[in-house]
């Protein structure tokens, strides 16, 4: 029972000093009655016992308190048990909140502490209990959604797909590709020519046939489900490192061709992923690499292991050797290759030193092994087949943009080509005339013809497709419009090209055109009267005459050699690794000589940039190709920009100026452009290097022979050369030149092509450097019985050594017999290849 005449909570302490305080909120009364002093004035004495109210005495004045913080309720006794929910506090410890979290003891002076935003701020040990309570949440997202979620998924997709026989690919291989030209109608079709097809049993296939392609192309074979871990994670390192290599097994590579679907995305990964694991958990290893082994490409043509042995090596592929395995075995990571030496080689040692590592193979055996020579291959030309050589510039083509050799034949595709039937027959028939009465056998050619506005290859001829091998019998002749050649004086547009990118000079600036010029201890020389100018030779004219010491001197001492093989790049010539070509940015490069090559293809895709108006487009042969649905499967991109100029107008105005030198090159040449078209061309020749024992002919011979030009619709390159630094000699017994052979072959197709189609002349352009200087008119060709256009004057020394450098067109010496007319042009072209003998190939430093 409470005693305290004051009242208050059951419990309560009767000393205030002690009493905890009450928080805000109106006051309980106990039972009883009203409180003391109910109803009383804040400050009035309180009734003193025995007193009335009357009989109260006024107090002296007490000072009002401040304002208190409303107390808490007291504390009961333990007269009831905690909630679970509670805690017994001793007043030290911290009471916990569970919205707010750990709270100080409540006391009267005590205010939660908060940020600027009014959240209250946490202890250390609260900001990492709550620092550890998110990140392990993130921790189980992050598992879901890598793990869980992904094996759901995946056992989704396990019972969802279907792994394809070796029989029901086999059926969507080996497909023709049908060719049509530029007007749609049917140029040819590309049949394989895999040889026998057959589905073969794992019995069937030799050990060591799959032992070669299993440790060339997946050692961990036996042992992985479908897929290597490892694998996949060295393909992800070499993508971001740029190294080479993939992480696919042999079962993803069934897949892949089996699919057909060669897409670079996450979701054909994934789905090739479920079908290889669910292939490995339904067929045996020997029954998973015979699958691949029937279905895999290996290049000529051939799909299935049977074929490729039939087709390589002439035999069923039971009888195969372990040498002959490791030849496929490497050529399948290749197959578009197979026919170069050279990758053969390496691809049969790589498969051959695998098997070695994976012990299908002793080293002892490895070296005694011999490479196995394939086969000849010869493409019989034969009605309704394709040309080869257009056909292999197709497929190279096509594999750059996605079109691959393994998948080529599979989809039915239809090619549209660029290739004008006009224009190739063109070709054709104006190398056949310009051949007629040709007895040097030594002699060979090439034409190729480039749209300038579009970029598109027209006419693509280079050479017969059969000739005879050494046995006499037929084989694959080769690709001379794809072979690169020393250009000689050809190159010389693309000197005047840097000197006008400089801004320095342009048509109208003088050289020093005479004669026998000493550059170091390097003489360089010009053909004679006819090609030599005065010591004040306007640089069209020196184009006219190719003066070779105007064009050195333009390259040694103003642009430097490494601009000229730049502006030819950039007009449109690939060099090696991208094209065949080499631009080689020394010296000799002013004359076409040295270590510089270029394919007729390139030259006339370089030249065809001139021709539009400073404009490069990238030349192609395929237009367009349709699968066997006729839905589009590639088109050719159309594209343009400024070659010599980042600036459109700039690029036009040089490549105009190069027009405009290159115009009376045809008249001095005693050529002539079609009717009603204005032309502009370069001839160029390289000269043989004599070697004891030759005849003393071969001494003022030449190797390689050129005629390069344009109208506004079509650029033009013509190749009559041998293969390598051979003695060539036309049909009257004398050597041969750019305007002799090359030349007529240009015209003649020119005329045959541009025949009814409208006239067409140059955009004008404003003349670089001395715009007022007038344009110098067409010099005329010295007189044929003078002897001056190709006899040159005689040197000044012996014809050995530096001094009697002889970068021409016209013999060295006035020993040599004055030519025939039609070789009477004035005309240069590159050096000679002889150690000793300046303006050769990499001699005229």
């Amino acid at each position: 029972m409470n005693d305290d005449p004051h009242g208050g909570w059951p419990g309560q302490d009767p000393d205030p000093a002690r009493r905890p305080q009450r928080p805000a909120g109106p006051p309980r009364r106990p039972a009883g009655g009203p409180p003391p002093g109910h109803g009383q004035r804040p400050g009035a004495h309180q009734q003193g016992p025995g007193q009335a109210p009357w009989q109260r005495q006024p107090g002296p004045p007490q000072q009002q308190p401040p304002p208190r913080r409303p107390q808490r309720p007291p504390v009961a006794p333990q007269h009831e048990p905690d909630l679970i929910t509670h805690h017994e506090h001793n007043g030290t410890e911290h009471r916990y909140d569970g919205d707010r979290g750990y709270e100080e003891p409540y006391d009267d002076e005590y205010v939660p502490e908060t940020d600027e935003d009014g959240k209250p701020v946490l202890t250390p040990a609260q900001r990492k209990k709550r620092r550890w309570r998110r990140i392990r949440r993130v921790l189980l997202a992050l598992f879901c959604l890598f793990f869980v979620i992904p094996a759901i998924a995946f056992v989704i997709t396990y019972f969802l797909v279907d792994v394809p026989s070796p029989q029901a690919v086999a059926a969507t291989q080996g497909q023709a590709v049908t060719y049509y030209y530029a007007d749609n109608t049917e140029m040819g079709k590309d049949v394989p020519k895999g040889g026998n097809r057959q589905i073969l049993t794992p019995e069937q296939i030799p050990d060591i046939v799959k032992k070669a392609v299993i440790a060339t192309e997946d050692a961990s074979f036996e042992t992985n489900s479908g897929f290597d871990i490892g694998g996949i994670l060295r393909a992800v390192y070499n993508q971001v490192t740029a190294g080479k290599g993939g992480g696919s097994t042999i079962s993803q590579q069934y897949i892949k061709v089996a699919s057909g679907d060669d897409e670079s995305s996450l979701t054909r990964k994934w789905t090739e992923l479920a079908k290889s694991f669910k292939m490995n958990q339904t067929y045996e290893k020997k029954d998973i690499i015979s699958a691949y082994l029937n279905i895999i490409y290996f290049g000529r043509g051939a799909y299935g292991i049977e074929s490729a042995a039939q087709s390589f090596f002439g035999k069923p592929a039971g009888e195969l050797n372990a040498s002959e395995a490791a030849l496929l075995a490497g050529l399948i990571q290749q197959p578009g290759r197979s026919e170069n030496p050279k990758v053969a080689n390496d691809r049969w040692n790589v498969a051959l030193n695998r098997m070695v590592q994976n012990g299908f193979l002793s080293a002892a055996d490895r070296a005694n092994l011999q490479f196995p020579t394939p086969i000849p291959q010869a493409d019989k030309q034969q009605a309704g087949v394709v040309n080869p050589f257009i056909r292999d510039k197709v497929k190279e083509e096509l594999a750059a943009n996605g079109i691959t050799d393994d998948v080529y034949y599979t989809g039915g595709y239809k090619v549209y080509t660029t290739i004008d039937p006009k224009a190739q027959a063109a070709a054709e028939q104006a190398v056949a005339d310009g051949m007629k009465g040709q007895t040097d056998e030594n002699l060979l050619n090439a034409l190729v013809a480039v749209d300038p506005k579009t970029g598109g290859v027209k006419a693509y001829y280079g050479g017969p497709s059969i000739v005879k091998g050494p046995d006499g019998k037929d084989q694959k002749g080769r690709d001379w419009a794809n072979t690169p050649q020393n250009p000689g004086s050809s190159m010389k547009p693309f000197d005047l090209t840097a000197y006008l990118q400089l801004g320095k000079g342009g048509i109208n600036s003088t050289f020093d055109g005479s004669n026998n010029r000493q550059f170091g201890k390097q003489t360089i020389r010009n053909a004679g009267p006819g090609s030599s100018c005065s010591a004040q030779c306007t640089v069209s004219e020196a184009m006219q005459r190719s003066a070779n010491t105007v064009f050195y001197d333009m390259v040694v001492n103003v642009t430097k050699p490494g601009p000229v093989a730049q502006a030819a790049k950039d007009a449109g010539i690939k060099p090696a690794p991208e094209g065949a070509s080499e631009l080689y940015a020394d010296n000799n490069i002013a004359l076409g000589g040295g270590k510089t090559a270029v394919s007729p293809e390139d030259m006339a895709a370089a030249y065809a940039t001139f021709a539009g108006d400073g404009q490069r487009r990238t030349r192609h042969f395929v237009a367009k190709v349709t699968n066997s649905q006729d839905e589009a499967a590639y088109s050719a991109p159309e594209e343009a920009k400024p070659a010599f100029s980042d600036n459109s107008d700039k690029s036009k105005q040089i490549a105009g100026n190069v027009t405009e030198s290159l115009k009376g090159v045809i008249p001095f040449s005693k050529l002539k452009c079609p009717t009603g078209h204005e032309c502009a061309g370069k001839t160029g020749t390289q000269q043989h290097t004599y070697r004891p024992g030759e005849p003393a002919w071969a001494k003022d011979a030449n190797s390689q022979t050129w005629m390069v030009g344009y109208t506004p619709s079509i650029a033009v390159s013509v190749w009559v050369g041998g293969d390598g630094d051979k003695a060539l000699k036309g049909k009257n017994g004398k050597a041969i030149f750019g305007s002799t052979i090359a030349g007529p072959i240009w015209q003649k197709f020119l005329s045959l092509y541009l025949n009814g189609k409208p006239g067409e002349r140059f955009d004008k352009v404003k003349i670089i450097g001395d715009e007022n200087a007038p344009v110098p008119s067409t010099q005329t060709p010295p007189d044929e019985d003078d002897g001056s256009s190709e006899t040159g004057t005689p040197s000044t020394g012996p014809s050995t050594g530096p001094s009697s450098s002889r970068n021409e067109e016209n013999p060295p010496s006035s020993s040599r017999n004055p030519p025939s007319s039609s070789e009477n042009n004035g005309e240069e072209g590159g050096g000679n290849n002889g150690p000793g003998r300046g303006g050769g190939r990499g001699d005229t430093e």
